[in-house]
């Protein structure tokens, strides 16, 4: 139910404080006097109808959650705005859930939180596993290979499910990815009455579908011949299908360092190819995000192939560039990777116009024009140029011999604060 993860400004709620109440499977009698005294208090209570049922009759109005939900909270709550509003969440309503959202809208003075324990710290309770130490992913309406980049050896992840399906898609999305060995644990009405556990390796998952309302436990154990990818930059050159237009690994991780990724930032990569870069930069953190731009059909289809393989869906893949960039609706870029385009007439000035003050672009050039256009940016703008060539060994007959790649000329810059031209 949350929204994206930028700092909100909302502070149009002008009414009684909204109350959010987190309410676990044992239902009313699991909450605390006062969790019961202020829900008791409003004149409407929003939740899933599920929720609702948890709730004593009483003269407090109980309305559903509208579907779709997020497109609905303005006129809805717009329309309660002289009421006292209470809202029910499962568990913890600031763990991925609807009191993330209503905090970005209305900011945080407007509401009054009564968590209670999440699935999360429920599941790790049950399990003995280390509440700090555990990775959490949601793939409540979220694609199921969000997952992916958090599979490693021995690695310990909890699955926050959709519904009733989501265990045997994880165990099938497992065995497609060389996780068959692993074992899952399902975690069904944690905290409630007819709490039940089922276990079982993914490869041979045995179970039918159960309760909706579960929590997927994965201790991965990788299968033997596994590539290991980490979310580290620097994938193996084989993780990503395409047509061979690929900065390869080595030059990849150079690159993506440079770019300096941090939770949350937006990277714009220009001429995508396989899309490599832009995967490699949302894989760092599962809140980075990139729009990728490739003026061909087949290589988009190509990327759209790679974001669903290595688990990284906050990328957008957009047309070619120049016709693009006339859509002021592009979130301007946190950073920028020029790989491709560089000596189209403007396509710099274009670039650096847009990116945010503060904001790091890296330029990568392998063509002697190319390479030509940084050391004049570099002399105009400042920043860092740098150049190295990798050498791989090969089979050469019996021996083994250094293959040459293209050296590659590379350009570090960022742009000065409170600076939005290209001019100097």
């Amino acid at each position: 139910m949350t929204e994206g993860h930028s700092a909100a400004s909302g502070t149009d709620w002008t009414g009684h404080p909204i109350v959010v109440a987190g309410i676990g499977a044992d239902g009313w009698s699991g909450l605390g006097d006062n969790v019961r005294r202020a829900i008791g208090e409003c004149d409407v209570v929003f939740g899933s109808p599920r929720q609702l049922a948890l709730l004593p009759a009483s003269e407090v109005e109980h309305v559903p959650w509208p579907t779709p939900l997020l497109p609905a909270l303005p006129e809805l709550f717009a329309r309660n705005a002289g009421r006292r509003v209470g809202v029910l969440a499962s568990g913890d309503p600031m763990f991925y859930g609807i009191g993330v959202t209503l905090a970005r809208r209305f900011g945080p003075a407007a509401l009054r939180v009564f968590p209670q324990p999440s699935s999360a710290s429920l599941a790790c309770a049950r399990l003995g596993w280390p509440l700090a130490e555990t990775a959490v992913v949601s793939v409540v309406a979220r694609p199921l290979p969000t997952v992916l980049p958090e599979l490693s050896e021995s690695r310990r992840i909890l699955v926050l499910s959709e519904d009733e399906t989501t265990p045997s898609r994880i165990a099938e999305l497992l065995r497609d990815n060389g996780f068959g060995a692993s074992t899952l644990t399902v975690l069904e009405q944690l905290g409630g009455p007819t709490e039940h556990l089922r276990t079982g390796p993914a490869a041979t998952w045995p179970h039918p579908p159960g309760d909706p309302l579960n929590i997927v436990a994965i201790d991965c154990r990788a299968d033997p011949g596994t590539r290991r990818d980490t979310r580290l930059p620097g994938l193996a050159d084989t993780a990503f299908a395409g047509d061979g237009q690929l900065t390869k690994a080595e030059v990849r991780a150079l690159t993506v360092t440079a770019l300096a990724p941090t939770p949350g930032e937006m990277l714009w990569d220009i001429g995508g190819g396989s899309g490599s870069i832009a995967i490699e930069w949302c894989r760092t953190h599962p809140l980075c995000r990139a729009v990728t731009f490739e003026r061909l059909p087949a290589r988009r289809e190509q990327i759209a192939t790679n974001i669903g393989a290595l688990g990284v869906p906050g990328i957008t893949i957009r047309g070619e560039v120049r016709s693009e960039l006339a859509e002021e609706t592009i979130t301007a870029p946190d950073a920028i990777f020029l790989g491709g385009g560089l000596t189209q007439d403007g396509m710099f000035e274009r670039c650096w116009q847009r990116l945010r003050p503060g904001g790091r672009l890296v330029a990568n050039a392998v063509t002697a024009e190319s390479e030509a256009l940084l050391l004049d940016w570099s002399a105009r703008f400042g920043g860092t140029l740098r150049k190295f060539q990798i050498y791989r060994g090969e089979p050469l007959g019996g021996f083994t011999a250094w293959r040459p790649h293209l050296p590659v000329a590379q350009w570090i810059v960022r742009k000065p604060a409170g600076r939005r031209s290209a001019d100097r």
